[in-house]
């Protein structure tokens, strides 16, 4: 009787499994996240703006499954500029000088609710939270600062365990209340910046820091190893931004390994030349980048992913936004991609199969003929 070795069935049931996981449906992403900061024109002035960021649950998702351990000071590696540049252009629309734009950025952190963290965050990951300490703070006043052209540095205070960031500025701060303090790097000026307060109209402004700090020895830590290119980036906008939708579907849901699969979508309202961000992730593994797409005249987009490997990979599309439309993910789809080695094993065994089947089958009814043959016999005995 033909039979399987232990490690065909294992194949096979990892062959079934795929396939049952592979029928669960699809889901969707919640809302876009969405968060208000005010804003003056300077330190000075009367004017007030309302500025709204909005993050997609993706970049969000993003981030949080991206590496968090922190080795040897390398507090750079949080230093997102790319995934804030929209903050910092709305920025430099009101903004007209580095001193007002470093004071508008300390502004915004000012108004994330102080809360102890232990584990280091993304800047996206502290602004859809909603919380944060001197550290993330720094981290997110230190991303927007890069994207909007600022030298900066972080320095880390570690006799008081405290992080403020540190801007060099052309000329010494004029807004500063107090006198400008500064630490000195590769023979650039650097002056304070510190990101906690808890009043963003009367917080502190560069240059300024509490006494207990003012001249603290500081580790300055230089922007190398920051993120150069983000997947996606989060929306900014002086007005309520609409909402957006974008629409995704596979050619398939089952393929086997070397086989292509088309992903094709819809962004709505219909916007032509729209970067969308196409992301992946399998079991086990973090969410990645698969492709970035653009859309045409009607707003659609097209993607041929060439021989995906084999597993089960859930996937979906993500458009950032502008200063008009929030950002927006699409439904997640899952594609179950059959290695050929679990598709021969599989056809083996369905062959094995029908040949034990067959075999079975003869084999009763070649022993009923047999005992029916028997009963014949005269009973002498």
């Amino acid at each position: 009787m033909p039979s399987t070795s232990p490690r065909l069935q294992k194949i096979f049931i990892a062959s079934v499994c795929m396939l049952l996981l592979g029928l669960l449906p699809s889901s969707c992403l919640a809302d876009t996240h969405k968060y208000t900061y005010e804003l003056v024109g300077t330190r000075n002035a009367s004017t007030t703006y309302r500025l709204t960021v909005s993050v997609t649950d993706t970049l969000y998702e993003y981030y949080r499954s991206q590496d968090h351990n922190l080795y040897s000071y390398d507090f750079s590696k949080f230093v997102t500029p790319d995934a804030l540049k929209p903050v910092a252009d709305d920025l430099w629309s009101i903004y007209s000088n580095e001193e007002d734009f470093a004071n508008g950025v300390l502004m915004i952190v000012h108004q994330i609710p102080y809360v102890e963290s232990d584990p280091q965050k993304y800047p996206v990951e502290t602004i859809v939270e909603n919380e944060g300490d001197c550290d993330l703070y720094s981290i997110i006043a230190a991303s927007i600062m890069k994207a909007g052209g600022l030298d900066v540095v972080l320095l880390l205070l570690e006799y008081h365990d405290h992080m403020m960031v540190g801007v060099h500025l052309p000329e010494s701060p004029k807004y500063a209340q107090t006198q400008a303090y500064f630490y000195e790097y590769e023979e650039k000026k650097y002056y304070v910046a510190e990101t906690t307060g808890g009043n963003w109209k009367t917080g502190w402004r560069v240059g300024e820091c509490h006494e207990s700090l003012q001249n603290a020895p500081a580790k300055i830590i230089p922007l190398e190893n920051y993120e150069r290119s983000a997947p996606g980036q989060v929306s900014s906008s002086y007005i309520i931004p609409a909402s957006s939708s974008i629409f995704m579907s596979l050619s398939t849901n089952f393929a086997v390994f070397q086989n292509n699969v088309e992903i094709r979508g819809l962004l709505s309202p219909s916007m032509a030349g729209e970067t969308v961000t196409l992301y992946v992730s399998s079991l086990g593994s973090p969410l990645t980048m698969l492709a970035t797409v653009v859309t045409d005249s009607n707003g659609q987009y097209c993607y041929t992913w060439y021989s995906p490997p084999g597993g089960i990979h859930s996937v979906r599309a993500h458009w950032s936004g502008d200063d008009e439309y929030s950002g927006a993910d699409s439904s997640i789809f899952r594609l179950v991609v059959v290695p050929t080695e679990y598709l021969m094993v599989g056809v083996t065994l369905i062959f094995f199969s029908v040949i034990l089947l067959v075999v079975t089958l003869a084999t009763r009814g070649r022993t009923a003929e047999n005992l029916a043959d028997f009963s014949d016999y005269p009973q002498d005995f």
